[in-house]
């Protein structure tokens, strides 16, 4: 990291306490978890300028399951928002990840608790989003793999803001349908105020491709007061017609708006940047979706 975000991220990071005692230099260790995650070089092959490959490999997995990560993640996005620098007509797409053979063998067994890495403000969070399951669960062994034409894959949901960046993941196994998990994706975004106040939760507008188009997306969509471009598929509209009245009206479609979709394909584009993201290495699905909220952070 330069100096430049390292200022930024250091206030934010867990502060050593008496029960896991003296922790090393935060900035050597979570650039060498940040080296990993753009190279996707194995752990111990790490340079030995970043220290012990079992202390940078223990810290970020613990710091995936009490959802350290996750909070960085979001504080760095609330600072970016009191600033106006979100731009929240968000979009939502979905992208495979090729499992890597060193992803499989994982013991059929939920996520350890962390003896140590508590949030600076002591609050236990076990899993990300404050549970006590793998985050995504299913696929093989509760690991998020799952089998499609290219093999064990793992996909990761994502929407992103008007400028390119992620704003909250899910990860599932490889076969889910998109559209089965918008409502998951959009329920995650969440990005606390600076001042007093309730997190951010509703974006301006949302932009889907014909993937999402379904009654019950677009349902969950108005329910919320949210503004929304989803082209509707030839089959639904042709079923439509054929109804005649009884068929209701087309849904709005603003083609001006629609072409700004891409700018989630450019997230994903930028995510696939890191090595980890463009190929799954992680055999646990919390540690897999810490090594996504790591790089989202960076981004």
């Amino acid at each position: 990291m330069t100096d430049a975000q390292w200022e930024r991220l250091e206030p934010l990071l867990p502060v050593s306490n008496r029960r896991c005692g003296r922790w090393r230099d935060h900035r050597q260790v979570v650039n060498g978890v940040l080296y990993r995650i753009r190279t996707g070089v194995q752990w111990r092959d790490l340079p030995e300028r970043y220290g012990p490959w079992k202390t940078m490999h223990e810290r970020h997995r613990r710091w995936s399951a009490n959802g350290t990560w996750e909070l960085l993640l979001q504080r760095v996005q609330a600072e970016a928002d009191a600033a106006g620098d979100i731009a929240w007509d968000v979009s939502v797409d979905s992208t495979s990840v090729r499992a890597h053979q060193h992803a499989a063998g994982a013991r059929l067994a939920p996520p350890p608790r962390p003896k140590g890495g508590l949030w600076q403000g002591g609050r236990d969070r076990s899993a990300p989003g404050g549970t006590d399951r793998p985050s995504g669960g299913g696929g093989a062994g509760g690991e998020v793999l799952g089998r499609s034409r290219g093999g064990f894959t793992t996909k990761l949901h994502l929407s992103a803001d008007g400028r390119c960046r992620p704003l909250s993941m899910l990860v599932t196994p490889g076969q889910r349908a998109d559209c089965t998990h918008f409502e998951p994706v959009m329920e995650r975004i969440r990005v606390p105020r600076l001042a007093a106040g309730r997190p951010r939760t509703t974006p301006d507008s949302v932009c889907a491709d014909k993937g999402y188009s379904n009654c019950r997306t677009r349902a969950y969509l108005r329910k919320r007061g949210i503004r929304h471009v989803i082209p509707e598929k030839a089959d639904q509209a042709a079923g439509r017609r054929r109804r005649g009245s009884a068929g209701g009206r087309p849904p709005g479609f603003d083609k001006e708006r629609y072409k700004k979709r891409n700018t989630v394909e450019r997230a994903i584009n930028q995510l696939k940047n890191f090595r980890t993201m463009a190929t799954r290495y992680d055999k646990r699905a919390y540690v897999h979706l810490g090594t996504v909220t790591a790089a989202a952070l960076m981004i």
